[in-house]
């Protein structure tokens, strides 16, 4: 038994003298100054007494520290608990008191209000600076950098992921060693990454896209990553003829477009755009290849599962589909009440089974049993189609779907064509209470730069593409849409603030 992802990371590293990060700043990071770094983090929390299977809760800033403090838990045997920043310390003390990590590392501006939720627990309250300092980096710079990596099997855990929580308590997914090496073998592969890909790296590090898909890609490939603090546009534009390939959100690929400076010139020498973590509009993706002649290669993945789907690398990137399964992934569609496997070409709930679904949600047997049916497929929750190619679609999230008279109304139909509606920059489409129908259908649209958006023509561009019962009821135009973190527009948000229009 080795040190799993680590162990293959390691198999995997080019020459040492390579280097793995470069920063905003031009420091770089090599792959021996990974292995020293992340041994000397390694150190320090085994000297803050973490032990095999013990939680290490981070809520830091993105910097190359915190990405070698994840390498050097899963070398502890530890297991990564990365936190949104943007929690406030009342959201901060469920996932403590929850996870009850041994060492609980926060930004020292925060180690005051954060201290009372750790000392509930019993952690170790370390700190680490948006600048990689701090008394966790103290402790590390007095560490070794040699360190024997603790054993770990394919099935011991790596990581708990908090989901969102837009409904209910917030789950911890439980991700194991071989889930998410499983998972970035296949990427490299399916994505064509080697040591010679440069990745613009402009995510945050505490969800899965950034953490998972894009670190351990670029490690497991042996290639090197320009590795910034969060996008910003005009930082963007300098790195890109740097690199050869970039992953971002949707949201990313829109600020792009809203530049000038972003020209077909500039991206030339690109080998692969990827997007993913919210839906890309297909107006969005025709318009992008449009101006560089590159297609965003869509793929769709989850907290529980990593990446389930992925759009060709050879072949046709088609807009508003994510693709197919995986290599060793499989993907059914069933309907929602019975379970029962459903005809290609219907809509149901994706189920999904391979190497990369998680172990189930940390200390929540019952919710476990509820999502992961006996023959390991686990019930996404979204709501999807296969058509005749293979393609996937996805048409919203179940707890999206509008049923309003009997008839079901699926979001994602709807906004494409909202979509597509002169200056209309973004949509969202929801279902709200409606005393005759049960819930009525309503639209939001935020309209393009300079233009001007009235909701009687929007309501009007749609009265002969849909059928009466999926038309808008009621259209509000609003300056931007609500989003979280990595882009997903929060419709929970928007039902809560237009939940009266029909009252």
């Amino acid at each position: 038994m080795t040190n799993h992802l680590f162990s293959e990371i390691r198999t995997r590293m080019p020459d040492l003298s390579r280097p793995f990060l470069e920063t905003a700043d031009g420091t770089v990071i090599s792959y021996g100054d990974v292995i020293e770094i992340s041994g000397r983090y390694a150190n320090a929390l085994v000297s803050l007494g973490v032990q095999p299977g013990d939680r290490v809760a981070v809520q830091v800033e993105k910097t190359p520290d915190a990405l070698m403090l994840y390498l050097a838990t899963v070398r502890a045997g530890g297991i990564f608990l990365p936190l949104n920043t943007a929690y406030t310390p009342a959201e901060i003390d469920y996932f403590v008191t929850d996870a009850e990590p041994k060492v609980f590392v926060c930004d020292p501006s925060r180690q005051a209000a954060l201290a009372p939720t750790a000392g509930k627990v019993g952690a170790s309250l370390q700190t680490l600076d948006a600048s990689g300092k701090g008394s966790l980096r103290d402790l590390a710079d007095g560490a070794s950098g040699d360190f024997t990596d603790v054993a770990r099997g394919k099935d011991d855990l790596a990581a708990i992921l908090y989901t969102s929580g837009t409904t209910g308590r917030s789950k911890g997914a439980m991700l194991s060693h071989e889930n998410l090496a499983s998972n970035a073998r296949t990427l490299v592969d399916y994505w064509r990454f080697t040591s010679d890909d440069v990745l613009l790296h402009a995510l945050p590090i505490f969800h899965t896209h950034g953490l998972f898909v894009a670190t351990n890609c670029l490690l497991m490939a042996g290639g090197s990553m320009l590795f910034l603090p969060k996008f910003d546009l005009d930082t963007v534009l300098k790195l890109l003829p740097r690199a050869s390939s970039m992953m971002g959100v949707p949201t990313f690929y829109t600020r792009l477009l809203g530049s000038d400076a972003f020209t077909k010139e500039l991206v030339a020498h690109m080998r692969l755009f990827i997007s993913g973590s919210a839906p890309l509009s297909a107006e969005t993706h025709k318009e992008f290849s449009a101006r560089t002649g590159h297609a965003i290669l869509e793929r769709y993945g989850m907290t529980e599962t990593n990446m389930n789907t992925s759009n060709p690398y050879d072949g046709d990137r088609r807009p508003g589909t994510v693709g197919y399964p995986l290599p060793g992934v499989e993907l059914r569609v069933t309907e929602p009440d019975s379970g029962k496997v459903l005809a290609q070409g219907d809509v149901g709930i994706i189920e999904v089974r391979g190497p990369n679904v998680f172990q189930g949600y940390w200390r929540m047997p019952e919710k476990t049993a509820e999502e992961l049916r006996a023959d390991g497929f686990f019930i996404t929750g979204d709501m999807g189609r296969v058509d005749a190619d293979g393609y996937v679609s996805i048409v919203g999230r179940s707890k999206d779907l509008i049923i309003t008279g009997g008839f079901n109304v699926y979001p994602a139909e709807v906004e494409a064509l909202l979509d597509e509606i002169e200056g209309v920059a973004e949509s969202a489409v929801i279902g709200v209470p409606h005393p005759d129908f049960g819930e009525g259908v309503v639209a939001v649209v935020a309209p393009k730069a300079g233009a001007k958006l009235d909701t009687a023509s929007v309501a009007a561009a749609l009265k002969d593409k849909l059928a009466k019962f999926k038309q808008p009821k009621q259209v509000h135009v609003v300056d931007t849409l609500p989003r979280n973190t990595m882009g997903k527009i929060q419709k929970n948000v928007l039902r809560d603030q237009f939940k009266g229009d029909f009252a």
